[in-house]
């Protein structure tokens, strides 16, 4: 465990568990040095605690950086509960999680994740403060589109020569709450869409609202497009995938999108601009870390137009140093969070 936490860099790990609700949480802080960690709580079956520990570390880690380059007074953090086979009672479950939270004094505040909602957040807020993404604070995903599209703009500039979308085929894979808002603004923008999606009912909308041109979830990688946009899950680009792009730039809203950073490398050696994914996909922890301080729309929308400006700057570096735009956002948050 404590290997685990070394190789991170981790600051603290919490674990908990209350059997009378089947609670078996797992909360670890990577950093605090820039403020509260804050972070998302998956609710996920895994196939041994060790698996959950590193998924919470790892994700951890990520926050931390994305807060940093997102330019938020708040560290990094992540929760992962395992889902039981069966519950008896889900609100109690989470209202169990909500007290876990409060033990921690306001070091770490939780948000929605993979398995988790709005409605879990509520049932957390019964016993803590310390929690966003509740039913009155809204949905993060427009945001999170927002962001996205402001970055992909700023993709567009550095490898294209223009901010200018129109005419511009954009294969957008993943048509989730963000991916299809990402695609609306993309459509309004005169984007020509390539989309795709495990969700044929998701597909056959963009196409109907958006003109989309729809493609095999298998084919989209290999489809030749100006821009690819990951919208789904991560590890989308791998030594498998990347050698069947057909894109100038890779820009899109999925996590993790490099199996590692080493495929990074891959991509620059192929002239492919690679948008760092904690970076262009930030707008929606700006989102939930303003609201959760009480800001205002105007300020926080403010806030979101920084993350094109932000990778237009790594972009500048990168082109500089003859380095991946992943290696030098890495070098940026490794300098705001360890003066190194």
């Amino acid at each position: 465990m404590f290997a685990i936490m070394e190789a991170a860099r981790l600051e603290a790990l919490h674990v908990a568990q209350d059997p009378a609700t089947g609670l078996r949480a797992i909360i670890a802080i990577h950093s605090t040095k820039l403020g509260p960690a804050l972070g998302g709580c998956r609710y996920l079956a895994y196939p041994d605690d060790v698996s959950a520990l590193r998924d919470a570390v790892r994700l951890a880690q990520g926050m931390s950086y994305k807060a940093a380059l997102a330019g938020l007074d708040q560290g990094g953090g992540k929760a992962v509960i395992i889902r039981p086979p069966h519950v008896e009672n889900r609100g109690v479950l989470f209202e169990a999680f909500g007290r876990f939270i409060e033990t921690l004094k306001g070091q770490y505040i939780t948000a929605v994740d993979s398995g988790t909602s709005s409605a879990d957040m509520d049932c957390i807020a019964q016993y803590t403060r310390h929690v966003t993404s509740t039913t009155s604070a809204g949905d993060p995903s427009p945001h999170t589109a927002m962001g996205v599209f402001a970055g992909i703009r700023a993709t567009a500039q550095a490898r294209l020569g223009s901010d200018d979308l129109e005419g511009l085929r954009v294969a957008v894979q993943g048509l989730g709450h963000v991916g299809y808002a990402l695609a609306e603004q993309l459509h309004a923008a005169g984007a020509e869409l390539l989309v795709s999606d495990l969700d044929a009912g998701q597909v056959r909308l963009a196409v109907e609202q958006f003109g989309a041109q729809p493609v095999a979830p298998e084919a989209l990688l290999s489809t030749p497009c100006d821009i690819l946009a990951p919208c789904g899950l991560g590890g989308v680009l791998n030594a498998q995938t990347v050698g069947q792009l057909h894109c100038a730039a890779v820009a899109g809203a999925a996590n993790t999108q490099l199996a590692s950073v080493e495929i990074a490398d891959e991509l620059e050696a192929r002239g492919i601009l690679y948008a760092p994914d904690y970076v262009i996909n930030s707008g929606g922890l700006i989102y939930v870390a303003l609201k959760h301080r009480g800001e205002e729309l105007p300020a926080i929308t403010a806030h979101l137009s920084r993350i094109g400006i932000r990778l237009t700057e790594i972009f500048a570096h990168a082109q500089a140093d003859k380095r991946s735009p992943a290696r030098v956002a890495d070098y940026l948050a490794e300098r705001l969070l360890y003066g190194t």
